[in-house]
């Protein structure tokens, strides 16, 4: 074959993005895949003849968002859900006390207040907090200043705890004070019904992507970038590298030279997370029809404490769990019965023995993902925020890294990866292009080869 003009290494939505458009400028494009599929860490599973989205699930704020305006342009069906942020409030919440009932209206609110104290304190904390702060230290202080007793702070602390997990999947020790600086949601949120896996699957129409290309190693110099893989080589001036930040520091892909200075400093202030999903479908609903999420504080809450309803998007009984941070790395050797019987014990908690045994279970293993090795990354203690946008420098003019990793303003989304290939795209190019151009840009069937 001729040498293309860029090779993209990974088809997920941020290699998607960035072949597309630089496609659409005329530009000759390989995407390589370790995967027999698109979407990376975007996989929706249909085995069961349901739809479930087991990688990503959630637009965190359609306004002005690029993702919500493809999803528009290729006429995704989406159901609003705004909760999937861990917001204290904004739409029904059951909230459960300690003791497992459920908390008045007012006491309800008079914890929300709380918690909007304390964030309305951090912002000052972190900014002036040194770069070796995590975020538990600074949300030490602001509940510090609050002046409650004990067993009020208390409820705020493990919020902010469940936070840390829910939002990175990480504890909130080993998450740096500015971690959750874009922790900030700009208009509704959405689900798919037919499943989030439809956007990667329309971004990959008219490209060529050779699916079950495992690439090993990358040379990069002068003359452009060598790419080898388990099925040969592959050369060309620019190369466009989007492999989540958990593959780009194993030892599995060697980028030889290494990496620059900027690039390497900025990877090593990064990790991937510990961060798992568990789907129930039940065959009744017991929980209230008018709550988006049930929640439990206290200690009873340390592995299971929020539940998302989501019976909404297929009006099956429904409800999401996550296992984060610490429970996810506890439970990877669990089997799906002990697991759901620890989930079950806590919801029989709640709403007594009369809980029905789900119908279906989906959980995922992101951890033990060979092409993920995590679900997302986060910022370590150390780490600024400025080291997502570093990673992404440069390297050599003919090397480009992209993925959620590299965006500052909102990591950790499909958004970033949208956004992160269009920036590596425009940077290809030599100017900005509109990002318009990918719900937009080649219309050519999907060329799936897996030579």
């Amino acid at each position: 074959m001729a040498q293309p003009d860029t090779v993209v290494i990974g088809a997920g939505v941020a290699g998607l993005a960035a072949a597309r458009i630089l496609t659409h400028h005329g530009r000759d494009v390989v995407v390589l895949e370790a995967r027999d599929r698109v979407g990376g860490r975007v996989v929706t599973d249909r085995s069961d003849g349901r739809v479930t989205d087991l990688g990503a699930s959630w637009i965190h704020g359609v306004d002005g968002c690029p993702v919500a305006a493809a999803v528009a342009a290729f006429g995704m069906e989406t159901v609003e859900f705004t909760v999937g942020a861990h917001q204290p409030d904004g739409r029904p919440i059951a909230l459960h006390g300690p003791d497992g009932r459920r908390l008045s209206d007012a006491q309800a609110r008079a914890h929300v207040a709380d918690i909007h104290a304390v964030d309305a304190a951090l912002a000052g904390i972190i900014a002036a907090s040194p770069v070796d702060a995590s975020y538990r230290d600074v949300t030490e202080v602001a509940i510090a200043q609050q002046g409650w007793a004990d067993a009020r702070a208390a409820r705020v602390r493990e919020y902010l705890e469940h936070r840390a997990e829910e939002q990175y999947g990480v504890w909130i020790d080993d998450l740096a004070a500015h971690g959750l600086d874009d922790d900030e949601v700009v208009g509704d949120e959405v689900v798919f019904p037919d499943g989030y896996d439809v956007l990667p699957s329309r971004l990959a129409e008219g490209l060529d992507i050779r699916a079950s290309h495992v690439v090993t190693h990358i040379g990069w110099g002068d003359d452009g970038v060598v790419v080898t893989t388990d099925r040969g080589r592959f050369t060309a001036p620019t190369g466009v590298l989007t492999v989540p930040v958990g593959v780009l520091q194993s030892r599995d892909l060697i980028v030889e030279p290494p990496l620059p200075p900027i690039n390497a400093r900025a990877l090593d202030h990064l990790r991937m997370n510990s961060f798992e999903k568990i789907v129930l479908r039940f065959p009744d609903r017991f929980w209230p029809d008018d709550v988006y999420a049930v929640r439990q504080q206290g200690p009873e809450g340390r592995r299971w404490h929020s539940w998302y309803d989501l019976t909404r998007l297929h009006g099956e009984p429904t409800l999401l769990t996550f296992a984060a941070g610490p429970t996810a790395t506890e439970i990877r050797a669990w089997d799906d019965a002990q697991v759901v019987e620890l989930i079950l014990e806590q919801l029989r908690r709640l709403y007594g023995p009369g809980v029905p045994t789900p119908v279906a279970v989906h959980r995922t293993d992101r951890q033990g993902d060979p092409w993920a090795r995590g679900s997302y990354a986060y910022m370590a203690v150390g780490a600024t925020t400025a080291d997502h946008d570093d990673l992404a420098t440069p390297i050599g003019d003919v090397l480009h890294i992209a993925g959620e990793g590299t965006w500052t303003d909102d990591p950790a989304t499909v958004p970033a990866a949208l956004l992160s290939g269009h920036r590596a795209a425009s940077r290809v190019l030599g100017r900005t292009v509109a990002i318009e151009t990918l719900w937009a840009g080649p219309g050519a069937p999907s060329t799936m080869m897996g030579r």
